[in-house]
């Protein structure tokens, strides 16, 4: 990319698959109806995502096509998408056949069944050349913006946190590997990201030998950048910066963070980036990343509490996120701290209607 160029952006999201009565089930044709639609590793998941868009308009007309036919495709199934990052209740979410997936089942052990409860979101920003490693600290002070699109506190019935899936995925699936889930430090150069990435890649195949994998067949299944699972990274291989953090969530407001974060980049652009203190902004003159450690018990905030922390929205209002323009769906959830089984299907349910009228919103009538 040129000085003057947008910097593109994409996301990918993923949804939970539900029959009629809220049951979840096989996407099964809805993988077929055009591109960017895909499974993901649990059967009751599906995958949607965009190319990379230079405009937020771009974006949300891409991803909201591709939506649109994956849910007409649905209606003619008897089948609907669930915007929330947990199922809310228990499974069956089963693995499909992998071979990379059963080698992180067994690594990561009994735990991994977390891992199988989760639906989220990635944002893509391009690479700004020289400036890569400003983008990634940025992207990693800003890891709290999480909580503006959390949306389920259930896992497997029972209110967990606001953030139920961040709450499983950093911290309950790896506990084990526990520098694989979790957010990781600011880094000072390619170099360094390049170094932090091989150990923690030589740690998991470590692990991998241990539970009896062959060490060349490990290697053949993963390589440094794919084996690890921190939510901030720099993708050689898509030329970006990718911010996993972000749950499931409706489309219109995962076009709304992507705009976000992507203003943001654009911001490195003009402005010096500089660490230091506990407080944390975003000007035209320069952009403020605090500690480390600042950010990280802003990010626990974000998870456990959401929103409701005022520590958290102040945080986010000087880092450019305006945060009273999020209502996270999370915060619907004011229920009891159990769900019972038919509580939740019709929840699901109900969310799926959410997700398409969320979607006709951007349709003229014309198109119903």
């Amino acid at each position: 990319m040129t000085g003057g160029e947008p910097v593109r952006r994409s996301v990918e999201i993923e949804y939970w698959v539900v029959d009629e009565n809220g049951h979840l089930t096989d996407p099964g044709s809805l993988v077929e109806v055009g591109p960017g639609v895909e499974r993901e590793f649990t059967r009751s998941l599906l995958e949607v995502k965009t190319s990379p868009c230079e405009t937020t308009d771009e974006l949300r007309g891409e991803l909201f096509e591709r939506l649109d036919a994956v849910l007409r495709a649905a209606n003619a199934a008897d089948k609907r998408l669930v915007p929330l990052a947990t199922p809310l209740g228990r499974g069956p979410e089963e693995d499909l056949p992998s071979e990379r997936t059963r080698i992180q089942s067994r690594v990561v052990g009994d735990r991994f069944s977390y891992v199988r409860h989760c639906a989220g979101t990635h944002i893509h920003v391009e690479q700004i050349p020289g400036r890569e490693i400003d983008q990634l600290n940025a992207l990693i002070a800003c890891d709290p913006a999480l909580a503006l699109v959390n949306s389920s506190p259930y896992f497997e019935g029972n209110r967990l946190a606001a953030g139920a899936r961040s709450e499983l995925y950093r911290w309950m699936a790896y506990a084990l590997l526990s520098r694989q889930g979790t957010l990781w430090p600011y880094v000072d150069s390619r170099i360094e990201w390049g170094r932090r990435l091989q150990r923690r890649y030589e740690e998991f195949v470590t692990e991998a030998v241990i539970v009896g994998f062959d060490r060349e067949y490990v290697e053949d299944c993963f390589d440094p950048e794919n084996a690890v699972w921190t939510p901030v990274q720099l993708r050689e291989e898509f030329s970006t910066v990718e911010w996993r953090s972000p749950d499931a969530a409706l489309p219109s407001q995962v076009v709304r963070l992507a705009d976000d974060v992507a203003s943001l980049v654009e911001r490195l652009r003009d402005a010096p980036v500089r660490i230091g203190g506990d407080a944390g902004r975003v000007s035209d003159e320069e952009i403020v990343l605090p500690e480390f450690e600042t950010v990280r018990e802003l990010a626990h905030s974000a998870v456990r509490k959401g929103l409701s922390s005022a520590a958290v929205r102040s945080y986010l209002d000087r880092m450019g996120f305006d945060a009273e323009s999020y209502d996270p769906l999370t915060a619907e959830f004011d229920g009891p701290e159990e769900l019972s089984p038919a509580a939740v299907r019709r929840r699901r349910l109900a969310y799926a209607d959410r997700l398409e009228r969320d979607l006709r919103r951007t349709r003229p009538v014309a198109d119903d």
